[in-house]
C-alpha cells in the first residue's frame, strides 16, 4: 500500500555467541566438527507494519529484542531472515555513540552525518544554524566529541537527528540520559512532527511518554511480538509480563482478548462479578459507581480483593469526586494463604493510561504485618481530590516479596471510573492549590 512507511515481515535475528575469541576463529576455519557456538535467538518471526504518519512506541524487557529490530531497520544490522521495506527518509538516534566519530568535534560529526544520510555539504550548511540552535552545546561544538558528557551527546546527535528533514524518525532510548528541559524539548519536537505527518517509531521504557504520544504500541518479550494495538491496551499487559503473570496466547497471530486474558489469568473469576461492589451496597440497590465491565485481573490468588468502592467526604459511595474535597478508597482482602506482609495499592491513571498518582501500604509505612489465611483486612485510603476536572480510572492491587521475589497476588486494573468534578482547572494533571496575593 502507498500509505507504508515501514513493512517488517517474517523477521528473524540470530547471533552466534562464543564462549572465547579462539572458537571464532577455529569454526570459521573448519578446525573439528564440532559446532563452538550458541544461538541467540534476539527476534523470532516478527511482522510490522507502520504506516505514514503514525507515531509508534515499542516496549519490553531488556532483552526483548526492541534495539534490535531498529536496528534492522535502519539497515545498522542485517535480519538472519525475513524481509524489510522502508519507504522515506531515515533519521535514527539510536545508542549513544552511533554514526559519530569520537575523533571528530560536533561540527564535524555534523557534516558526516548529513553525508552519511544523503545531503550535500552546501544543504548541512543551510541547515547548521538550527542544529546549533536545537543542541545548544556552546563552545563544546568545537571540540572532539569523546570529551562530551553523555548529555551534551545526546543534544548534538538528536538536534542533527531531527533537523537534517527526515520522513520517519527513529529513536532508542537516547532521550533517557538528557536532563528534563531537553527532554520536554524533544517531545515538543515530536508533536510538531506528528502534526507534519511525519512517521515517529520510538523505544522507551517510560510508560507515560508512550502513552501520551503513540498511536500503536508493539509489545515485545524474548524476540516474540506479543501483540500491537492501543496503547493503554499493550501498557497494561506489558505491566502483566513484568511480574510474570501474562499468559502466552495459544495463537502467535494476536493477543488473548480481555475475556480471555481474565479466564487465564485469574481461573475464570471476575472480581466485578463475583466479590466486586454490587455486594457492598444494600441488598437489592444498584451498585452507586461505575464499574467496568471488561476490567483485567490477574495473581496468582494467594489473597483476593472481594470489595472494593469510592466513597465522598459524606461517606456516600459514588464515582463522582468534588474537586478540593476529601475522599475514600476501601477495599476488603481476603488471604486465602499465610502471608508474611502483603502490600495494599491503588492507582489512578487517565483515559489514555497515564500513570497520574497513587500510592501503597510499604510507601505510607502503614501495614508491615503477616497475615493468616482466612483473615480479612479493611483497606482504607484517605485523601484530598486535586487532580483536574475529568474521567480518570482507578486500579487495586494486592502484591509482597516472597523470598525477595516481587509477587503478584490479586491485580484489577481499571476497576471504577472515577469522575472528578471541577469549576477551576489549572495546568497539568493535578492543581498545586496556590494561595496568590497580589499587592
Amino acid at each position: 500500500m502507498d500509505d507504508i512507511a515501514i513493512q517488517v515481515r517474517n523477521v528473524e535475528k540470530v547471533y552466534k555467541l562464543y564462549d572465547k575469541p579462539s572458537d571464532r576463529i577455529v569454526e570459521a576455519l573448519g578446525f573439528g566438527r564440532s559446532r563452538r557456538h550458541k544461538e541467540h535467538h534476539a527476534l523470532k518471526g516478527v511482522d510490522l507494519t507502520i504506516r505514514q504518519g503514525e507515531c509508534v512506541g515499542i516496549i519490553g524487557t531488556n532483552g526483548s529484542g526492541k534495539s534490535t529490530i531498529l536496528k534492522i531497520i535502519t539497515g545498522v544490522v542485517n535480519p538472519t531472515r525475513g524481509e524489510v521495506t522502508v519507504n522515506g527518509r531515515i533519521s535514527a538516534l539510536l545508542e549513544l555513540g552511533a554514526g559519530f566519530n569520537m575523533e571528530y568535534n560536533g561540527i564535524e560529526n555534523i557534516y558526516l552525518n548529513g553525508t552519511m544520510i544523503g545531503f550535500t555539504e552546501k544543504e548541512i550548511d543551510e541547515k547548521l544554524d538550527a542544529i546549533l540552535e536545537f543542541a545548544d552545546i556552546g563552545e563544546y561544538v568545537y571540540q572532539p566529541v569523546k570529551t562530551y558528557s553523555s548529555g551534551m551527546f545526546v543534544r548534538l546527535a538528536f538536534a542533527v537527528a531531527i533537523n537534517i528533514d527526515p520522513e520517519i524518525l527513529i529513536v532508542d532510548e537516547a532521550l533517557s540520559v538528557g536532563d528534563v528541559f531537553f527532554q520536554a524539548k524533544c517531545y515538543h519536537k515530536f508533536e510538531e512532527f506528528k502534526e507534519m505527518g511525519k512517521t515517529i517509531v520510538f523505544v522507551s521504557h517510560d510508560l507515560s511518554s508512550i502513552s501520551k504520544y503513540c498511536d500503536k504500541v508493539v509489545l515485545l518479550n524474548q524476540g516474540v511480538k506479543l501483540g500491537e494495538g492501543e496503547p493503554k491496551k499493550m501498557i497494561d499487559i506489558y505491566k502483566q509480563v513484568l511480574v510474570g503473570q501474562y499468559v502466552v496466547p495459544e495463537s502467535e497471530e494476536s493477543l488473548l482478548d480481555d475475556e480471555e486474558l481474565r479466564q487465564a489469568a485469574a481461573g475464570g473469576h471476575s472480581a466485578a462479578n463475583g466479590h466486586g461492589l454490587a455486594q457492598t451496597a444494600d441488598a437489592g440497590a444498584a451498585p452507586a459507581v461505575s464499574e467496568n465491565p471488561e476490567l483485567l485481573e490477574y495473581g496468582s490468588k494467594k489473597a483476593v480483593i472481594t470489595e472494593y468502592y469510592i466513597a465522598d467526604d459524606k461517606g456516600t459511595k459514588t464515582s463522582a469526586i468534588l474537586k478540593g474535597n476529601s475522599f475514600v478508597i476501601h477495599m476488603q482482602v481476603h488471604m486465602e494463604e499465610d502471608i508474611q506482609a502483603p502490600i495494599f495499592a491503588f492507582t489512578i491513571k487517565n483515559v489514555r493510561g497515564t500513570e497520574i498518582t497513587g500510592t501503597n501500604t510499604m510507601f505510607e509505612k502503614a501495614f508491615l504485618e503477616p497475615v493468616k489465611a482466612g483473615e480479612e483486612r479493611h483497606v482504607t485510603f484517605t485523601q484530598r481530590m486535586n487532580l483536574q476536572g475529568g474521567d480518570y480510572l482507578l486500579s487495586l492491587g494486592v502484591t509482597g516479596y516472597e523470598n525477595d521475589d516481587f509477587t503478584v497476588y490479586h491485580r484489577l486494573y481499571d476497576v471504577l471510573n472515577l469522575t472528578v468534578i471541577s469549576d477551576k482547572d489549572t495546568v497539568g494533571f493535578y492543581d498545586m492549590d496556590s494561595v496568590v496575593e497580589v499587592k
